[in-house]
């Protein structure tokens, strides 16, 4: 998993960022990035793709990121964001906010897929990255746990649509939610929701 990371410090470029997003498949709810700087230094054991871990596993490992990489950072794009510009467009947006929150940019980026940021900043596209690189691994479980934890918050508001489980993703329970109680403020409305419906009111939204 560090092999990327290691060409590149034995190269003397240190500040090496890795970047993934999450959230791209779903109905509802921000997609979110994340940007990870590895330590040199400093190992971070258990570092995998987030989707081959369980929930327990990411937030440990997420705990000891914040804890132990040189910088990190969390950005997302709104659902307002995704339906003005689309899901694709707002996610390589999603990264290039957390290139930009960085106070001294990255010397080189590790991005997960195949879209690489409109950013002057030297890096390259790694397809599974999440499976490749401990840096993209490490920006996979912390946009994860984030996202994860806010669409269970807003379950908690909105109980109809399944969101503990499906964070937002089409599943049977979501849509049959959408179909009885309609699209809230947290829907992508550029998305198939297999609904005309608003929200009826029974819950408050924030």
């Amino acid at each position: 998993m560090y092999e990327l990371e290691h060409q590149l410090w034995n190269e003397g470029i240190t500040r090496v960022m890795g970047l993934d997003e999450v959230g791209r498949g779903c109905l509802a709810g921000p997609v979110v990035a994340a940007g990870v700087i590895l330590d040199p230094c400093e190992s971070i054991d258990g570092i995998n793709d987030s989707k081959q871990l369980s929930a327990d596993e990411r937030v440990r490992i997420a705990g000891l990121i914040k804890q132990k990489a040189s910088y990190w950072t969390i950005r997302e794009c709104t659902v307002s964001e995704i339906d003005e510009i689309n899901i694709y467009w707002a996610s390589v947006a999603a990264m290039e906010k957390c290139i930009y929150d960085c106070e001294e940019w990255p010397e080189y980026l590790l991005v997960d897929g195949k879209q690489y940021p409109q950013i002057p900043v030297p890096g390259s596209c790694v397809i599974k990255g999440d499976t490749k690189s401990a840096s993209i691994a490490a920006a996979s479980i912390l946009a994860k746990v984030y996202r994860d934890e806010l669409m269970h918050h807003l379950h908690e508001q909105l109980p109809y649509y399944g969101w503990n489980s499906n964070v937002g993703y089409p599943t049977q329970k979501h849509y049959e939610g959408l179909q009885q109680y309609g699209a809230t403020l947290y829907h992508r409305r550029s998305f198939k929701l297999k609904t005309t419906k608003e929200f009826d009111g029974r819950a408050k939204q924030h």
